[in-house]
């Protein structure tokens, strides 16, 4: 089969990353998630803070990015779905700069991205407080 159906992508960020076991207490914890994809060609690289290189973000610390990329070379339609508390969402420059009419409307399923073959976008959030 393909690469794709074969899960190559996911089956090397869990070769290259590997998740490390901590000890713990023996008490059940729900099973949560800060963000989540809804198809398997979009890859979500990067969550962190964003900088403060840009004006826009030295005023507003409370602001996260996450990047993503389409990962399969195909034109795909996916929703990013965060547990955080978000009070706004817009597209960012690789500078973390938010791009004219970049505000992305918040949705019950999250946010709909769109993504030609190979495209990386960056995602600007600002968290309530």
């Amino acid at each position: 089969g393909s690469f794709q159906d074969a899960g190559v992508i996911q089956h090397a960020y869990n070769l290259n990353f590997p998740l490390h076991v901590v000890p713990g207490s023996s008490v059940q914890c729900v099973a949560w998630s800060a963000f989540s994809v809804s198809t398997p060609a979009v890859v979500l690289e990067t969550v962190k803070q964003a900088s403060s290189w840009g004006r826009w973000a030295e005023d507003r610390p409370e602001a996260v990015v996450v990047r993503l990329y389409e990962a399969h070379g195909s034109t795909v339609v996916t929703w990013l779905q965060t547990s955080l508390p978000v009070k706004e969402a817009m597209l960012c420059d690789l500078l973390e700069r938010p791009v004219a009419q970049g505000h992305l409307p918040l949705e019950q399923r999250g946010l709909r991205l769109s993504f030609t073959p190979f495209r990386v976008l960056s995602v600007l959030f600002v968290l309530r407080q």
